[in-house]
């Protein structure tokens, strides 16, 4: 099975989820569809860490995470108040539907950042410190995405994602894309936890940013 087959799947699957917890939470089903959840996470995974060069096989795979992703944290919460015995806490929640993606990415540049939602250079918090090459021609646009991630050890896929996106926007730049995911996911946790802690947040938006030849992570608190 192909790419494009395998995209239309993870769609598929992530709608069929939903309707089988909907049928757990209303009880009309016994069980949760732990089977069915791991199916569709696995084949989520099967591409969490590889190059995609095709960008819009790219990007609908990313928004199609980001939708699951946050479907995932909606069922988690219900399971967890049904067990405290509050089903009906979060009865009636819905998710806005994704994005279509679209044919041509658009060239504007990202919007500035808020104030203080900066993160500390790439490059020393990695220990990238080697001088970098001449400036590279201008890169070819990339989407503007955003990855939200509420819990990192939780949210491997997406901070996967995330770190094939970081590699190959620093390829594009001619900057070293020797970085160990290892190395990567620490850093993301870490920021996401002091953000979390400090902006009182329930998950942060991380998001990748080129200016002048260097790459850059963003990210933004979400309340």
């Amino acid at each position: 099975m192909g790419i494009e087959e395998d995209l239309t799947q993870i769609e598929r699957g992530t709608r069929e989820l939903q309707i089988e917890w909907e049928k757990f939470f209303s009880g009309i089903e016994k069980r949760p569809p732990t089977e069915m959840k791991a199916r569709l996470e696995a084949l989520i995974r099967k591409y969490a860490s590889q190059e995609m060069r095709n960008n819009t096989h790219r990007f609908r795979y990313q928004t199609l995470v980001a939708r699951y992703s946050t479907f995932s944290e909606l069922w988690a919460k219900r399971l967890r108040l049904l067990e405290e015995g509050r089903p009906g806490a979060f009865r009636g929640a819905r998710v806005p539907p994704p994005a279509a993606v679209p044919k041509d990415f658009p060239m504007d540049d990202a919007p500035p950042p808020a104030a203080g939602d900066d993160l500390s250079p790439l490059e020393e918090l990695l220990g990238l410190t080697a001088p970098a090459p001449p400036p590279p021609p201008r890169p070819r646009p990339r989407p503007n995405a955003e990855y939200r991630v509420a819990d990192p050890s939780r949210d491997q896929a997406m901070v996967k994602t995330l770190y094939q996106q970081f590699l190959d926007a620093r390829r594009e730049t001619g900057e070293s894309a020797n970085v160990k995911f290892d190395s990567f996911q620490k850093l993301i946790a870490q920021q996401a936890s002091r953000i979390l802690q400090d902006k009182g947040a329930s998950a942060v938006d991380f998001r990748l940013e080129t200016k002048d030849g260097k790459v850059s992570l963003k990210a933004k608190p979400v309340r």
